[in-house]
């Protein structure tokens, strides 16, 4: 399973959120391609998001399985990523 993170650096949710993937990704090694809003627009024009950001799209053999759109708290994403069986382990 792979997670494509699109955010902006313009966007104050995505730093937010840059500090709880970063939390969560050191502790549980989760594949993530890390896409720009404005630099990466072609890639990004290809996953149809809108206009929230950040988002998280959860890929299961190249099938998006869900997303996860906006901020939202660190417990939030630990339990989605339990949900579509990315991690296993509860969070403290």
């Amino acid at each position: 399973m792979r997670v494509v993170k699109i955010n902006a650096i313009w966007c104050s949710g995505c730093l937010v959120m840059n500090k709880i993937w970063k939390n969560i990704t050191n502790k549980y090694e989760i594949e993530t391609l890390n896409l720009d809003y404005d630099m990466d627009e072609e890639e990004v024009n290809k996953y149809n998001v809108g206009d929230i950001l950040p988002v998280f799209i959860f890929f299961e053999q190249d099938k998006e399985i869900t997303r996860v759109i906006g901020e939202v708290s660190e417990k939030e994403m630990l339990d989605k990523l339990r949900e579509v069986g990315l991690i296993n382990e509860e969070s403290n």
